[in-house]
């Protein structure tokens, strides 16, 4: 199946903990067809004086979406990341979310994909416009183009929706 995943860190050697990411997402999940360039963000949601570098992923698996949640959890923890507080954002070595798995929707208590409110969150549809333009979100039925020129224009002008 094919798959994407958002990943980001304000913690640590941002861009090498985005790349040995990559390679656990290539040991544990599945073959990384195609990785975004690096993409500069502020935190969403919550305050820190770091920024966050993102990128966005696509690679085959053949976890089911379960599977897959289970997998990029046991990474983030590999990889260090600690929670301090349940359901709230805050600083992160790792981060990795599901986006995207083929054109599937999952709504179960653990799991939602499409990730919720990817359309707002310009440092997940703007790498991704990088590498699947063209890739249809399955609930909304935009092309993640069409989404990342939707962000760009309320960015310009945030009257216009």
């Amino acid at each position: 199946m094919k798959i994407y995943l958002g990943l980001g860190s304000n913690l640590g050697n941002k861009r090498l903990n985005i790349l040995r990411a990559i390679e656990m997402i290539n040991e544990e999940i599945g073959t990384v067809s195609v990785s975004s360039s690096f993409f500069e963000s502020k935190p969403w949601h919550f305050s820190s004086d770091e920024m966050f570098i993102n990128a966005v992923v696509e690679a085959n698996t053949q976890l089911s979406p379960e599977e897959l949640l289970d997998a990029c959890k046991d990474i983030e923890k590999k990889m260090g990341r600690v929670k301090t507080k349940e359901n709230e954002y805050e600083d992160r070595l790792i981060d990795l979310d599901i986006l995207f798995y083929g054109n599937q929707t999952v709504n179960t208590e653990r799991l939602t994909i499409p990730h919720e409110t990817i359309e707002e969150r310009d440092f997940v549809i703007i790498p991704m416009a990088e590498i699947a333009p063209d890739f249809v979100h399955p609930v909304l039925g935009k092309s993640i183009k069409a989404l990342a020129d939707s962000l760009q224009i309320s960015a310009i002008n945030p009257d216009n929706r």
